[in-house]
């Protein structure tokens, strides 16, 4: 009989290899190679040979279907993420930083679906049960139907399941999870694929709803090989600084709805409050017009979300000034400080620059290059930008204005807020029904002409 070949796995990026190196050649990082021993062979993994199967049921793309039901908590912020509720046989895996509130919010999020009338078990692979009582008791959830588990035996943990029928069962956490027929420890890449795998299979065969709680790495990607992002149906990350006190709830993937939408929480002593209204939040402890700060309208799934944000520039005693940012793309800071020097003769050299958004916000979406530019300049011109505008629009290499998507509502939100002037590109589809001041702009050189006096 033929000796099983050993497969090597990164457990950063989930490469395989044959041997065993200090350094993965794929991701560059060190120490992140073990040893994948393979699934125990079976009757699936023998040849096909000359068994013929059987034929598989085929449709076209004008089959009309109803839409999957959906069951809401009663909690907005996560019902939005979601897409519109909780869809029965759905494989959902939440992922965030040790402490930031993960357990908290399933714990909530259990208790309101039980009490929605879907019958639901919570396990837990780090607590024991009285932990789980004890959160509950803290929270004011004792008197909600949900029945717990302490348990890491996978085989154990869908028996149970099988017996018991919930509609929603929530596994905190899958690198807890252990299959005994795998050869490795638990939290392994082996271990974490078969356990994924497993329950997500279960889940579609049972109509049974699976929440998969996973850790993640110190870069803030979810630990374990990213095979198991592509299993389930749904991805959400919890966000979040731990010195405030709001967390935001991000949709990286979502086949039942959008993606990169968000929720917003505010951590209290009883517990997550959802944030009806995150603009007014992350500007409500905005001071007096201050040097170097600008209001950005943006876009978060299909919500509008104002956020403040800060620029500081000060000489630099260094001979290679230094860049720090929070909430946004370094690489594309650096894109914007080039286009400001090289298209408006505007120079950074000598200077050092710090850019934060304001709330712990986190902002990916090009449109936020105007504000951050206005920014930049108003923190080296020591020139505010007045209080109540807005500022948006991606800026182009060749220092041009783009517009962006759904102004509208941007626009809609600003007003909403208070605000009474806007800057923007000049091609935006700015509507009629704003009631803003609207100063387009054509490319950055009139921006900052027309805004600073410079350039």
């Amino acid at each position: 009989m033929a000796k099983a070949q050993k497969i090597f796995t990164c457990s950063a990026c989930g490469a395989s290899s044959s041997k065993w190196s200090g350094r993965c050649e794929a991701c560059g990082e060190w120490n992140t190679i073990v040893e994948d021993a393979p699934l125990s062979a079976g009757p699936a993994s023998k040849s096909l040979g000359g068994k013929r199967g059987s034929s598989v049921a085929l449709t076209d793309l004008s089959t009309e279907e109803a839409p999957p039901p959906r069951t809401e908590c009663g909690m907005g912020e996560l019902d939005r993420v979601l897409g519109g509720g909780l869809v029965p046989g759905s494989a959902i895996l939440v992922g965030g930083d040790p402490g930031i509130g993960k357990s908290t919010l399933l714990l909530q999020a259990a208790a309101r679906f039980a009490q929605a009338g879907l019958p639901t078990i919570y396990v837990s692979g780090e607590e024991a049960s009285a932990q789980v009582r004890m959160r509950a008791q803290r929270l004011g959830l004792t008197e909600a139907p949900v029945r717990l588990a302490a348990e890491t035996n996978l085989r154990d943990i869908m028996t149970t399941l099988d017996a018991e029928r919930p509609a929603l069962a929530i596994i905190d956490s899958i690198q807890t999870m252990w299959a005994d027929n795998v050869d490795s420890a638990p939290g392994s890449v082996s271990q974490v694929r078969a356990a994924a795998h497993e329950l997500t299979t279960f889940a579609k065969k049972r109509g049974i709803s699976v929440v998969l709680v996973g850790h993640v790495t110190k870069e803030g990607q979810i630990a374990g090989p990213r095979v198991v992002e592509h299993m389930v149906d749904t991805v959400l990350y919890f966000e979040g600084e731990r010195g405030h006190q709001f967390r935001i709830l991000r949709a990286v993937k979502n086949r039942f709805g959008p993606a990169d939408e968000i929720g917003v929480f505010e951590m209290t002593g009883a517990g997550l409050s959802e944030v009806v209204n995150p603009s007014a939040l992350f500007l409500s402890d905005r001071e007096d017009p201050a040097p170097g700060s600008v209001v950005f309208a943006g876009i978060e799934g299909t919500r509008p979300v104002l956020v403040e944000l800060q620029a500081l520039v000060a000489p630099s005693p260094h001979s290679q000034p230094r860049r720090s940012v929070l909430g946004w793309d370094s690489g594309r800071l650096a894109m914007i400080l080039a286009v400001l020097e090289a298209r408006c003769g505007i120079p950074f050299a000598g200077l050092d620059v710090y850019l934060n958004v304001a709330g712990g916000m986190k902002i990916s979406e090009p449109a936020a290059d105007l504000a951050v530019a206005a920014a930049l300049l108003s923190a080296r011109e020591d020139a505010s930008i007045p209080k109540d505008t807005v500022v948006f629009g991606e800026i182009s290499l060749s220092g041009a204005l783009r517009p962006v998507g759904q102004t509208e509502n941007r626009l809609k939100e600003a007003q909403k807020l208070g605000f009474t002037s806007a800057i923007a590109p000049t091609r935006s589809k700015t509507g009629s029904g704003s009631g803003l001041n609207i100063q387009k702009m054509s490319d950055l050189t009139g921006f900052v002409g027309d805004i600073f006096g410079a350039g």
